[in-house]
């Protein structure tokens, strides 16, 4: 763990419910196991800094079907377009990814 305090102590205990439809889509990012536990921001890849509070979630093991869980983020509600994410709390985008509506995009955070 690294030390952050969790706004929801029982997030990834479970299913995620996805609300896609529409422009609406969802990205699933398949982490390192090393990061459980980090936070990581999203944004518009193009957004402007404003100083507000940027959208994140926690790496979890997520449950899969054969039992084995498998560290990843959740994103469940996105509005098509190119979003940017970065570890909480830093400005440094690792990756990028483009979500379609109606979809659910599946991508991997870069190993370092």
């Amino acid at each position: 763990m690294n030390g952050h305090t969790h706004e929801n102590p029982h997030a990834g205990q479970g299913m995620v419910m996805l609300d896609i439809g529409g422009d609406v889509g969802a990205l699933v990012v398949t982490m390192p196991g090393s990061m459980l536990g980090e936070e990581v921001d999203i944004r518009a890849a193009d957004a402007v800094e404003d100083g507000g509070h940027t959208p994140h979630v926690a790496v979890v093991d997520r449950p899969v079907a054969g039992g084995a869980g498998v560290p990843s983020l959740v994103y469940p509600e996105l509005v098509a377009g190119s979003y940017a994410l970065s570890l909480k709390g830093t400005r440094d985008v690792v990756l990028t990814a483009t979500v379609h509506g109606a979809e659910v995009t599946q991508t991997a955070w870069p190993e370092r």
